[in-house]
């Protein structure tokens, strides 16, 4: 049987027990407002039905750029050491909710993340006015980052030497990698000797990967320093006041809203995609760059 009629036979039984005729008349329950923190946070959590004591943070909302007439809220969502963000588009009277992406047709469709992507104070290489800009959230204890590096350090320089520019922006799994967040401190505090001793460190890391732990990579961090250029003293003193913490920490958040979990996680002119084989990888580069029109 159809729906709608399922409904008409619904109304016809009610019909046949309505309450007595001089019944006082009911009174339609408040409509709720998705502006009310709580209201949103109920929301969220139905429509992501969540069965674990997820903890629940709801920003003010503030104009939304590319959708007039609405408010952006962005809800962050934390459990057990993960996090996430998801963004609501509200309507004035709270009534109307819209999750998901709103772009602008003369936008890149991947514009909020580009938004979101800080580029300023990292390691970085390949020119800067390169039309394409592949950020690389990674963990330099994980050995998918260490397989996706050679294709990062080497193929793309050979074969789009003046087409793409590529960031690395430090996101340590400290739950499967014990000493991921150490080896992130560490390069930070090479980057702050020079931009060429960082992507040096960066590779004997990888190079090197079985045979560092949490107990030997500083110790070995400041011999490999004394090989390369690099002031062992000056890097000796940022690891033991563990200078280079703070921005570690705000490459993890960063990470976080952008929703990455898992490493490598990249990002193609803020297209958002996992571990690329070098073929994989040079499809999407090109894509890209007759899309821009290069």
């Amino acid at each position: 049987m159809k729906p709608a009629a399922l409904f008409l036979i619904a109304i016809a039984a009610f019909a046949q027990t309505a309450a007595p005729k001089k019944s006082a008349p009911a009174q339609s329950a408040p409509s709720k407002s998705a502006l009310d923190k709580a209201t949103l946070e109920a929301y969220a959590r139905y429509l992501e039905l969540f069965q674990v004591d997820v903890q629940v943070k709801v920003d003010d909302p503030k104009p939304a750029k590319n959708f007039p007439g609405y408010s952006e809220v962005t809800v962050h969502f934390t459990y057990d050491g993960g996090a996430k963000d998801d963004v609501f588009y509200l309507s004035a009277d709270g009534q109307t909710i819209v999750k998901g992406d709103v772009t602008n047709i003369n936008a890149s469709p991947f514009q909020s993340n580009l938004d979101t992507i800080t580029l300023a104070g990292q390691p970085t290489f390949g020119p800067a006015n390169a039309p394409i800009t592949i950020v690389e959230f990674g963990d330099l204890e994980c050995p998918s980052c260490k397989a996706e590096a050679p294709v990062l350090r080497e193929d793309i320089p050979k074969f789009y030497p003046d087409k793409v520019r590529v960031v690395f922006k430090d996101f340590p799994l400290e739950s499967i990698h014990p000493w991921a967040r150490a080896a992130a401190i560490t390069a930070r505090c090479v980057l702050r000797q020079s931009q060429a001793a960082y992507w040096k460190f960066f590779d004997w890391d990888y190079e090197n990967q079985e045979q560092l732990n949490g107990d030997n990579i500083h110790a070995k961090a400041v011999e490999w320093a004394g090989k390369n250029g690099v002031d062992p003293v000056a890097l000796g003193r940022c690891l033991d006041t563990k200078a280079t913490e703070p921005e570690v920490n705000k490459n993890i958040a960063e990470g976080r809203k952008l929703g990455v979990t898992g490493t490598p996680s990249l990002f193609i002119n803020g297209r958002k995609v996992g571990g690329l084989p070098f073929p994989v990888m040079q499809q999407l580069i090109d894509v890209e760059l007759k899309h821009l029109g290069k």
